[in-house]
């Protein structure tokens, strides 16, 4: 587990680089906020989680319980939810708009082609929605903001 990535992963890399490319600008997990957000955009008073599906136990193709040690993973998913949760309502107490990214929006069978998930977001940082969820495609919704 020494070797798996919390930064610079590669979801977070390709969401970087197409925000970069459309001129939003960032800063880069700050840890002054609850959850140490991927990406802080503070001039839209925003923050974007890259969540892998995985570490954060998202109900798509990209997640399976190990099948050996299933009792110390499943605690480990479970305290990683629960502080997402933590996160998230410390964010939005404070004013800040929220907005997650699956890794299975971005890789995996699933996808959603680069370009709608790009606009999605710019589309959702220039809004005043409070925040935004993008999933794999075949799930319930695709890149919906959820209402406040």
């Amino acid at each position: 587990m020494a070797g798996i990535r919390g930064k610079d992963t590669k979801p977070e890399m390709i969401l970087r680089k197409g925000l970069h490319a459309l001129g939003f600008r960032f800063r880069l997990h700050d840890r002054k906020l609850p959850g140490t957000p991927d990406l802080v955009f503070p001039r839209y008073k925003a923050v974007i989680f890259i969540h892998g599906c995985f570490w954060h136990g998202h109900d798509c193709h990209l997640f399976r319980l190990p099948g050996t040690r299933t009792e110390f993973w499943r605690s480990k998913i479970e305290r990683n939810r629960a502080v997402d949760v933590r996160s998230v309502m410390a964010l939005r107490s404070s004013d800040w708009r929220v907005g997650t990214v699956w890794e299975c929006a971005i890789r995996g069978r699933e996808r959603i082609p680069l370009e709608v998930v790009l606009e999605t977001c710019a589309s959702w940082l220039k809004s005043d929605v409070a925040e935004l969820e993008i999933r794999g495609s075949s799930e319930r919704t695709v890149a919906e903001p959820v209402p406040s």
